[in-house]
């Protein structure tokens, strides 16, 4: 047995292989050590996949608020001290035209749904339906509240397992409907989950129809699909340990399976294409991996450090639920690049020649130099000013309406007009005042009561206060409900929070449902120009770093920002104005929703960021190759655009299947983004960039000496 053997390598030990910088001699080992990669994977995924499937059933539903605020502190304190009857309490609305409260078969029905709360330690103190604070008027319709006694993920969990059993009580002219925000959480999660199923089925066969058309093989295409499937197996198992640890939002795993879809195909797409014309020329499938991971991998790894720190910076927003969703994504990505960068390669390997397997026709012919973006990259060097003016022209036109733009939490119109919640929503609504669905929630020492009473009642947009209430464990606190004179959505409903805290005495403290919303959007936006910044700044730190020049860095980053402002022009103008809502088949609420800028931002700017880096390694590799920067600018855009192209074709399809979905938010995320990846790819990396290459010339790729000095080497040609 010869030393190889026994390592387990799979080429023979006198093999010399060329094998470049570091990244070309892991990409290398990974080839030459295939088993051992398979076996390493093979035991991760079994590992991790083991807990995939339970990752929906398992992660949080809630953590929709602002760590430290002050409907926070009203919440904590309702749950220790009156009984839970917090924002996270569940509410049941029963409700019969015939009958009334003081009715038997009502009576029955209200003791029905003490039974279903009766045996779940989660829920607290049940509170009947009470006259003048909890039955409508005319004495048809009554809420039961069963006080919150676990956290808001876990009341999120309790609602799930029994929201059915309590629909089903309805009947003989009874309604019942679980209400309340831990419902309203319930519905929605459960509206999204199912969309976002839906829109990957259907992506899937989609994105493998455009990958068969841009490979032109079913085996090289069909990789990329693997490779996404094995990030994702174990970016749910991963998601499910870490939920063990910290809550973990089950939105995390929604962006998660949209991302490693998106971001997986294209890296696989970066280093197989190239891969392919390397194996042409190569001595060996080995050689040719490290070739491949030497100048394709170096890109990748490079974009995948990109969108990981751009979506760092949302772990600043103290918000379980946004946190966590960054976190879902980072942890995606992650095992989507260590796949692209040992898994890939170790298959790539194996395959050698074989890659190209299942031809069809046409691709026999094709090659890694594509004349038809060499002939548009010699178009836009004889013509550049054109070109420039009008994508300039079309991205700030489509920019202007963000300045516009308006944000705010989701309403109830987001969830299913079906849904239980909504249906009790509405009830509550129509018998009781807009504003009943929201009740805010004032709690204060029991010797300020009498006067926060007094100045709730006399605060504008307040239509009623209920009468202080005592802390049933004598805590010294008293709790009242002040009802909104509006829909709890309403614009004006900020306003009338704002002066309602300011009118109460010192020492009152609001919350409530509402008031979690709104202190949640105040701290989204609070927080949007410090990570907007933060982003703008590492994104370009990056480039510099992976590019060695400090203009194309810069305008890099700046055109970037241009796609991402764009996208927010067009959400305005489609979500906030309602242009094409009938086509899409929503009712716009008049805002986008209060987490889309913080978040989209991170997210477009990533992917865009994501392409910036494709397009300028390559054209970098053949300015250091030759020196010239119209070989830089044109061939870099023959071996990179079709690449480009069929990138951004498997993104805009995968995020626009999205917006066939029917709850609002998925079909906003896969819009905006869609929209965002569509002129990012198709206005800036096909035409503006390629323009400023050729118009900057020498400079764009020009470093200070003591730039080159302090910044690590980084070379891009092999």
């Amino acid at each position: 047995m010869t030393r190889s053997t026994a390592l387990g390598r799979d080429t023979p030990p006198d093999e010399t292989i060329s094998t470049g910088g570091a990244l070309g001699r892991m990409g290398a080992a990974m080839a030459g050590h295939a088993k051992l990669v398979f076996g390493v994977w093979l035991i991760v995924l079994v590992a991790l996949g083991a807990a995939a499937p339970s990752v929906f059933g398992s992660l949080a539903g809630a953590g929709w608020h602002a760590n430290g605020s002050e409907s926070v502190q009203v919440r904590e304190l309702a749950q220790q001290h009156f009984g839970g009857n917090s924002s996270a309490a569940v509410q049941v609305v029963v409700h019969s035209d015939t009958q009334t409260f003081d009715s038997p078969p009502l009576q029955q029905i209200i003791t029905d749904v003490r039974t279903v709360f009766a045996g779940d330690p989660r829920f607290g103190a049940v509170i009947a339906p009470q006259p003048g604070m909890s039955i409508s008027p005319d004495g048809h319709t009554g809420i039961l509240l069963a006080g919150a006694n676990a956290s808001t993920d876990d009341m999120v969990k309790a609602v799930d397992e029994h929201k059915d059993e309590l629909t089903a009580l309805s009947g003989d002219g009874i309604e019942v409907y679980p209400t309340g925000a831990s419902a309203l959480w319930s519905d929605f999660n459960a509206a999204n989950h199912d969309a976002m199923i839906q829109a990957e089925l259907f992506s899937w066969p989609v994105t493998l129809a455009i990958m068969v058309l841009a490979f032109g093989s079913l085996v090289a295409a069909g990789l990329p699909l693997l490779l996404t499937l094995a990030g994702l197996v174990a970016s749910a198992g991963g998601l499910v340990l870490l939920n063990q640890v910290t809550p973990i939002s089950v939105w995390a795993m929604n962006f998660a399976m949209m991302f490693a879809l998106a971001l997986g195909i294209d890296y696989a797409l970066f280093i197989v294409s190239r891969f392919r014309d390397a194996i042409r020329h190569a001595s060996s499938p080995r050689t040719a991996v490290a070739e491949t991971m030497d100048t394709a991998g170096k890109a990748v790894i490079l974009s995948g450090i990109t969108v990981l720190v751009s979506l760092s910076a949302v772990l600043l927003v103290p918000a379980p639920a946004v946190r966590t969703m960054a976190v879902g994504i980072m942890l995606a990505v992650f095992f989507v690049l260590l796949a692209s960068m040992t898994l890939l390669p170790a298959t790539l390997g194996k395959l050698g020649g074989k890659v190209n397997a299942g031809s069809l026709p046409y691709a026999k012919r094709q090659a890694h130099h594509s004349p038809r973006f060499a002939a548009w990259g010699e178009l836009l060097h004889r013509h550049p000013w054109p070109f420039a003016i009008g994508s300039l022209l079309v991205l700030i036109t489509l920019s202007i309406p963000v300045l516009g733009l308006k944000v705010a939490m989701p309403s109830i119109e987001v969830v299913p007009t079906d849904a239980p919640v909504r249906q009790g929503y509405e009830l509550v609504q129509a018998q009781m005042g807009e504003g009943a669905p929201g009740m805010l929630q004032l709690i204060t020492p029991t010797a300020r009561g009498a006067e926060t009473a007094t100045a709730a009642a006399a605060t504008d947009g307040i239509a009623m206060v209920t009468p202080p209430q005592p802390a049933p464990d004598g805590s010294g606190y008293v709790m009242l409900q002040a009802m909104p004179a509006v829909d709890p959505s309403d614009a004006q409903m900020g306003t009338i929070l704002h002066t309602l805290r300011a009118n109460l005495p010192e020492g009152a403290l609001v919350g409530g449902a509402p008031a979690e919303n709104l202190d949640l959007q105040q701290a989204l936006n609070d927080y949007l120009p410090l990570i907007v910044g933060i982003i703008l700044i590492l994104g370009f730190g990056l480039l510099l770093l992976a590019l060695q020049a400090p203009l194309i860095a810069i305008l890099g980053t700046v055109v970037s920002l241009l796609s991402t402002a764009a996208a927010f022009g067009v959400a305005k103008l489609i979500f906030q104005d309602g242009h094409g809502a009938s086509l899409l088949g929503f009712t716009p609420q008049g805002f986008l929703d209060g987490w889309g800028p913080v978040f989209f931002f991170a997210m477009i700017f990533a992917i865009a960021m994501d392409y910036t880096v494709f397009l300028l390694a390559t054209a970098k590799e053949h300015y250091e190759r030759s020196g010239d920067p119209k070989v830089a600018h044109v061939d870099g855009l023959a071996h990179s655009g079709r690449v480009i192209f069929a990138a951004a074709a498997v993104m805009v399809a995968v995020f626009f299947t999205f917006a066939l979905a029917d709850p609002l938010p998925p079909k906003e995320m896969g819009i905006i983004l869609g929209v965002a990846v569509l002129l990012d790819a198709v206005l800036i990396r096909l035409v503006l960039l390629p323009v400023l290459l050729r118009l900057t010339g020498h400079a764009a790729w020009w470093s200070p000496a003591w730039l080159r000095r302090i910044l690590p080497k980084i070379s891009f040609s092999h």
